[in-house]
């Protein structure tokens, strides 16, 4: 997993701008979380549910207040995969993903953490943190 300003998918390749950071802010501005998911030969042709859960430094997750109620940022998705022609028994396979976000209002001066779940588990490796910068102190001359 990565962060990221921007990614995409394409010819089954992650294309990713911006990437490599852990610190943002202090303002929204819109990011991604680039992920490659190494899928073991067993595992081919079966359908895999992915879900990619924004947690603060509590691991509790982060809430924004929507006309429907308190809302957490959460995507879902799902992917299989196949083994390409010519490679050998026991290959596995990438499957990339990207994920992109507008500005996303977070807390100043806090941790955050994307966590990746897959088929249920919570794999280790699968989480990406970060840091919003503090506000700047505004300074009045007298």
């Amino acid at each position: 997993m990565l962060l990221a300003d921007s990614a995409q998918v394409a010819d089954g390749k992650l294309y990713i701008l911006g990437g490599g950071w852990s610190v943002t802010g202090p303002d929204p501005t819109p990011s991604a979380v680039a992920m490659k998911v190494m899928v073991d030969w067993h595992e081919f042709n079966s359908n895999h549910h992915w879900e990619l859960f924004l947690e603060d430094a509590d691991g509790q997750p982060v809430r924004f207040d929507t006309p429907d109620g308190p809302q957490a940022i959460e995507v879902r998705g799902d992917f299989s995969a196949t083994a390409p022609d010519g490679v050998p028994v026991g290959t596995p396979v990438d499957v990339p993903i990207a994920v992109n976000f507008g500005p996303i209002p977070l807390q100043n001066g806090s941790r955050f953490t994307w966590r990746l779940v897959i088929d249920g588990d919570s794999l280790p490796g699968a989480t990406v943190s970060f840091t919003t910068r503090p506000m700047a102190e505004v300074v009045e001359e007298a």
